[in-house]
């Protein structure tokens, strides 16, 4: 493409019409010759934008080539724009400018500074020769302009000063800049894999890689302690990570439940509404680096006492001082609710805090180790039977009604099956899973941070607490449209776990126990998009058992890659510091998951010998605007058409679903048309090969029935699966989770 641009105009669309075929591109041809006899004089710019909109003018779901050619002419427009602010003469040299493009960058404070002082002039320019401007034909229209207007280095008055190339360059410079052996072939490595598009990188690490502000990690958990104290220092954690662009989650179980005692007096606590309020307050008020208000997910405990007006919190109707409508939440549950759900039982609700003085313990610390029998069930009776303990009992039905009423009328609470959850906890040696984030796909070992005192020590204010383990996720995704036909999982897999694991070494996160928890767990999370669009291009029906059958089998295969490569890092740079004893170390990790072939027990063994760089390693995220960029399908959902507009406030761009052509199309369903069932089937068998969890979102009419939504949430949890993630109705509106986008 950039030789067809020496030879202006002409020679483009000559190019165009030996690519995609002169009938197919006459219809441009004679839009092109309208243009130039109305304007004569106009210049290459206006020429390009004219036809690239024309191009999508044309664009339906018999000819989805369109996003293409479209793509082609903005990408030159792009070329023409920053060769001239380069000062370049002939615009195929524009790339060509990127050593003194760092350079400049870094001079004006947009670059960070160790593109220059960890890197020599020789290395620049070498890396510069890695650049290959034809990679920029991959982007579909839609994909082309979202990397260029939301994630490309732009200048303090937001004109964009890098192109799509430099961006992955940028990225893979930024994480490979402290590898100590073959710096330079990583950095090929890296720089092959995501401008090939077959992996994305998280949305902070692509948009904030190189630059002087922002960090590199997606979403936080955190976990409120039950004191005064402990809930202001949470906010203020959560306003600190939401500033730098993190998506939050934080889980309320901890919190006493209004009408509960403080410092002995009864009824005087107010329960956890006013506090979620007050997060609410800080989403808003605390912006994500001016892109997009804060988003937080506030977890409760389905046997808390403030269930019920918890459910009800974004409800467009009700009580406004007791809605909080810019959070999200979701619900802890454990298998003896849903099992009382099932057998239409009593349930009963407890003040956490109330438990914890009466009965000696907390109720949230323990989990069911098996199906029917355990820790949790154990102790619940026991706070069921003593008489002495304050407790609400309803019908266990109800409680499922309201989460199902609020799930039709806002897609939320999230579903969080716990037992499950801790069960296959690779690292339940050293804590507990509460709950989930932002997009419920991470499940990570959490604990209170809590408060210890404040001295004057030297005119100095000290405050000291005492760090519990505050997640923080690192996430990147496999785009399975592209990287599977093309068989590259086994060169990918490797580079990418490394990306992810130097993420965790490079960020400096404003949050002391955050950046604790990073270093101790180093937990990553590889994902994957693009899945319906695999399964079109193979010709495999979404509602059937060949799509489960494999989904089981494609997603082993990514599971012992993503195992065998971060255990070759651990050969290299050590295992992670909490290893000993994980499930990782013992082998029950395998044993839970059925993993008995002679491959995985050699795996096993050298693991058990060796180590794994990282105690978690993988979680499917949403990343639609990745996927978007990367030109495929979001995660492992169905599409919602064929085609469609994608719709900003300053544009409204045709698309249509990746390779669509009459064999595709008959694979493309909507999934407001699919079998939910089959979606719930793929899951689990997709499920078992993922160490934390998959956000799994589920599709319904609005004429839905509550008893068939009962029905899929019933499957989903007896099936083993994790988490559920939005309930996606016809009639809701619905806000896409951008700091998991990976």
């Amino acid at each position: 493409m950039v030789q067809m641009m020496t030879q202006g105009r002409e020679a483009l669309l000559k190019k165009l019409e030996e690519q995609y075929g002169q009938e197919e591109i006459s219809p441009l041809m004679r839009k092109h010759e309208r243009f130039v006899s109305k304007h004569p004089d106009a210049d290459d710019s206006e020429w390009t934008k004219a036809l690239s909109l024309d191009a999508l003018g044309m664009l339906d779901e018999d000819e989805s080539f369109w996003t293409f050619v479209a793509a082609r002419l903005l990408i030159v427009e792009t070329y023409k724009e920053a060769a001239d602010k380069r000062n370049v003469a002939q615009i195929e040299d524009v790339y060509k400018a990127f050593p003194q493009q760092i350079e400049k960058l870094v001079e004006r404070g947009l670059y960070s500074e160790f593109l220059l002082t960890k890197y020599t002039a020789e290395e620049r320019q070498q890396i510069s020769d890695l650049i290959d401007p034809t990679k920029d034909e991959l982007f579909t229209y839609i994909g082309l302009k979202t990397l260029l207007d939301r994630y490309v280095a732009r200048d303090f008055d937001k004109t964009p000063l890098e192109l799509p190339q430099e961006r992955w360059l940028v990225i893979a410079m930024t994480l490979m800049q402290d590898e100590k052996v073959d710096r330079l072939k990583k950095i090929e490595e890296a720089y092959w894999a995501m401008s090939s598009l077959y992996m994305t990188t998280a949305t902070p690490t692509l948009s904030n890689a190189g630059k002087t502000h922002g960090q590199l990690s997606s979403c936080f958990i955190d976990t409120v302690d039950d004191s005064l104290q402990g809930i202001y220092d949470s906010n203020t954690d959560v306003a600190t990570l939401s500033k730098f662009g993190g998506g939050i989650g934080i889980y309320m179980g901890k919190v006493r439940s209004r009408g509960s005692s403080i410092r002995g007096f009864k009824g005087a606590s107010s329960g956890v509404i006013p506090w979620i309020k007050q997060l609410n307050n800080t989403a808003v008020s605390v912006d994500q680096l001016g892109q997009r208000q804060g988003a937080i997910a506030v977890y409760l405990d389905v046997w808390h006492k403030d269930i019920f007006p918890f459910l009800d919190l974004k409800l467009n109707n009700g009580d406004e001082r007791m809605r909080a409508h810019d959070i999200f939440t979701g619900v802890s549950l454990p298998d003896i609710f849903m099992e009382a759900v099932e057998a239409r039982e009593e349930w009963h609700l407890f003040d956490p805090h109330e438990v914890r003085t009466v009965m000696g313990f907390d109720l949230e610390d323990s989990y069911d180790e098996k199906r029917g029998e355990g820790s949790f069930r154990t102790k619940y009776l026991q706070c069921v039977n003593n008489p002495e303990l304050s407790r609400d009992t309803v019908n266990a039905i109800d409680i499922m009604k309201r989460i199902m009423r609020s799930q039709l009328e806002t897609g939320v609470p999230f579903m969080f099956y716990r037992d499950e959850v801790n069960r296959q906890n690779a690292n339940n040696h050293q804590g507990m899973i509460y709950s989930s984030n932002l997009c419920t796909e991470i499940m990570q070992n959490m604990s209170a941070t809590t408060f210890e005192s404040i001295t004057l020590e030297d005119d100095v204010i000290v405050t000291r607490r005492k760090p519990g383990d505050f997640v923080v996720c690192n996430l990147s995704s496999i785009n399975l449209g592209r990287a599977v036909p093309e068989d590259v999982l086994e060169r990918l897999i490797p580079i990418q776990v490394r990306m992810l694991d130097n993420v965790i070494e490079l960020n400096t996160i404003p949050v002391a126990q955050a950046e604790r928890t990073n270093s101790r767990y180093r937990g990553i999370g590889l994902g994957t998009f693009g899945w319906h669009h695999l399964l079109a291009k193979k010709g495999i029906t979404w509602e059937s058992d060949e799509a489960v059958e494999y989904a089981d089998s494609l997603y082993e295969k990514i599971a012992f890659l993503t195992i065998q490569a971060s255990h070759e890092l651990s050969k290299e740079k050590g295992a992670y510091p909490l290893f000993e004893g994980s499930d990782w170390e013992t082998g029950a990790y395998f044993d839970k998951h059925g993993y008995d072939s002679a491959e995985w027990n050699e795996l096993r063994a050298n693991i058990g010998k060796f180590g794994m760089r990282n105690g978690y390693v993988m979680a499917v995220a949403p990343n639609s605007s990745t996927s978007i960029i990367a030109g495929s399908t979001a995660s492992i959902d169905p599409i919602f058409q064929k085609s469609y507009s994608e719709e900003k406030k300053d544009y409204k761009i045709p698309v249509t679903v990746p390779e669509l052509d009459e064999k595709t199309t008959w694979y493309y369903k909507s999934a407001y048309f699919i079998d939910q069932n089959w979606t719930i089937k793929q899951n689990a068998a997709r499920a078992r090969h993922i160490d934390q969890g998959i956000s799994l979102n589920l599709y319904v009419q609005n004429t839905v029935k509550a008893k068939d939504l009962l029905e899929l949430h019933m499957h989903a949890w007896s099936s083993g699966i994790k988490t559920t993630y939005y309930v996606r109705s016809t009639s809701v509106e619905l806000l896409e989770c951008e700091s998991c986008a990976s």
